[in-house]
Order: C-alpha cells, then structure tokens, then sequence
C-alpha cells in the first residue's frame, strides 16, 4: 500500500517541518532574491515523497512551500477540532512514517474526510495566497467581472478559488493510481473536499454613495471560513456512503463507485464514500497508531459520542474533583479597563477507565 496516499500534504509538509525548512547559508542577511528562490528550488528538491509533477508545483513560487505548509497545519487542526469528541479524535503520531499512524491504511470514513479536508484546505489556502500577491502565478479572481448584475457592480479582490481547485487537484491527486480501488475512492473525496469550499464561497459588498447613500454597490466573491468547511464535511462524514468498485464494460473498462447494497442512493460529486469499515478506537493499537479511549475526559449527561456510555466503550469511567479558576464579578473601570476577581470553586471530571 502507498505509504504517503492524498494527506502526504499534511504529514510531509506539516509535520516535518525540517524538511520544507530553506537550507542552511552563511551568507547575510540581504540574501538576494535570485538566492533565496534557489534555496527555495533546492529544498522542493528535497522532499524526496513528492513525484516529480509535485515537485515542479512546489517550485512554480518562492513561497509555496510556505503555503502548502499553512494548507497543511489549518487541515490538521480542523480535523481535531471535528472529532474533538469522537472515538478516534484525529490524533497525530510522532517519529512514524504516517502523521496519524496507521489509521488511514484503512479505506474508512476517517480516511475519506481527512482525505477530504486536506484536498479543501490547499485550495483555501492557495486561493487566499493568491488574492494576497504572495504566489506569482494567480492574483484576484478577473472572471468574475464579465458577469452584468443589475443591481450593483463587480470590484474589490474576488479570491480566487478555480485557481486554488485547479493547484489542488494538480498537486493532491497527483499520487493517486486512477486504476485502484483505494485511488479511485481518494479522487472521489479529494473532488468532494474542493466542491465544499466551492459552493460556501460568499458575495459581499460595500456601498458607495454621498451621505451614507448606496448609490454604487461594489461586490466580490470571498472564501468562506475553513471552519464552515469543515463543518460541512464533518455533516458529510456522518451520512458517508459505503461503496464498492464496479466494472462497466462500454468498449473499454471502466471503474466505478456503486452502493454496497443496491437499494442505498448512489452518492453524488459531493458526498463523501469509504469502502471499508472503521477500525476499533476504544483500545490502544500501536501498529496503527490507535491512542484508545482510556483516560479521555466524557460528559456524564451527554447522549452524543463524548458521552461516558459512547466514548469509554462500556468500560465505565471515574469521576475526580478538580480544582477550577475562572474570571468572575468583573466590572468597568474608569477609563478604560475591565477588572475581575478570580474565582475558585471544586468541579467533577469525568475520565474513561
């Protein structure tokens, strides 16, 4: 199985950070721009996990590796921030080979979100790039203003998300074996993280006018948070579809995904699919990287997945008392502060046996 599938992004260019880091130079600090887009060049060179498609990508701009690497860490922090409360919580495992261990080997809906998320948070952070002027290949989004509203008018800096689809679509999909199953599966969520960002882009305007008048309204197009992103991913995981790979034969083979069982609906361009089952998180397993549940904190009156029942497997859980602080009794002084008191009081912690 490939060692480094679609979230390569995230483990080789998050995680390994020494690794994208420019290499070392005793020379001053005015290093010309011609070196510094060498030591750029030298060090895309370096990442020896990428194919070489990857690589040119990786160099057509000084500072893409900075954005591949900001791609990367928004793509690992939203993913623990989704499964905060969940069995496997998008845990990351250090000195191996694969950033969370070996759980996304399986075909899974873990798999399928992650693979998902990151795919969207490269082309979010390549389009915001762009509409910055930090890559020299892309800028604002000119297309956009040969529409004609009737109502107000196109200006500002529309970003750029076809440009960040097309990098992304480039550069992740660019490992993947169009002929397998585990590939065909990862091509299906990459497209469907990127059509996530795609249709939450948002319009807004500003008003232009005498006396606070809206005589002109100028409007541009704006990437939506990647935290709405996500939120709609973490929906799409929950109803994921389990699918299998078929074979069309219409004067050459073809390969499909399909419903496991025929009477389930067959998933769209924006639903995310997995082919196999997840794997058990409620105990330790140190070949995948499965952290389990023990010691995780729970909330005793939750019915949810951070729930004591769910997230501790039916092992039972211990409640501890801890000490908590928090700002209390504040109050406006005179100009211009708030002062609070600190106030102390004992709570329950609920932690998994």
């Amino acid at each position: 199985m490939n060692m480094f599938p679609n979230y390569f992004v995230i483990h080789c260019l998050f995680c390994s950070r020494n690794l994208a880091a420019p290499v070392k130079t005793t020379q001053s600090s005015n290093t010309s721009l011609e070196t510094y887009s060498t030591l750029q060049k030298e060090s895309c060179h370096r990442l020896d996990f990428l194919v070489e498609r990857q690589k040119q990508l990786c160099m057509l701009s000084d500072k893409m590796v900075q954005v591949l690497q900001t791609g990367a860490q928004q793509a690992v922090e939203e993913c623990q921030y989704q499964f905060r409360n969940s069995r496997w919580n998008c845990s990351t495992v250090e000195n191996s080979t694969d950033i969370f261990g070996g759980v996304l080997k399986f075909k899974s809906r873990e798999s399928a979100f992650v693979h998902a998320l990151s795919a969207a948070s490269l082309a979010h952070a390549v389009a915001r790039a762009c509409s910055r002027g930090e890559l020299n290949e892309c800028s604002c989004d000119a297309r956009v203003r040969k529409r004609t509203p009737r109502h107000w008018q196109w200006g500002g800096c529309s970003e750029d998300i076809r440009y960040g689809e097309k990098f992304s679509r480039d550069f992740v999909d660019a490992k993947e074996d169009k002929e397998s199953e585990e590939g065909i599966m990862n091509l299906h969520n990459n497209e469907a993280g990127r059509r996530a960002v795609r249709g939450r882009m948002q319009r807004v305007c500003k008003c232009h006018g005498m006396s606070g008048s809206c005589s002109v309204r100028v409007c541009w197009r704006r990437l939506p948070p990647l935290r709405a992103v996500a939120d709609a991913l973490s929906t799409r995981y929950e109803g994921a579809s389990h699918v299998k790979v078929v074979e069309r034969k219409k004067g050459k083979n073809i390969r499909k995904l399909r419903p496991i069982h025929p009477d389930m609906k067959k998933p769209n361009k924006t639903d995310l699919v997995y082919l196999e089952e997840s794997p058990d998180y409620c105990e330790p397993n140190e070949e995948l990287g499965i952290l389990g549940t023990r010691s995780r904190t729970c909330n005793r009156t939750s019915a949810g997945l951070d729930g004591c029942r769910l997230l501790c497997c039916g092992r039972g859980y211990q409640t501890r008392v801890r000490d908590h602080e928090e700002k209390c009794r504040c109050r406006f002084v005179w100009c211009c502060r708030v002062h609070c008191e600190i106030c102390r009081s004992k709570r329950d912690h609920h932690v998994c046996n």
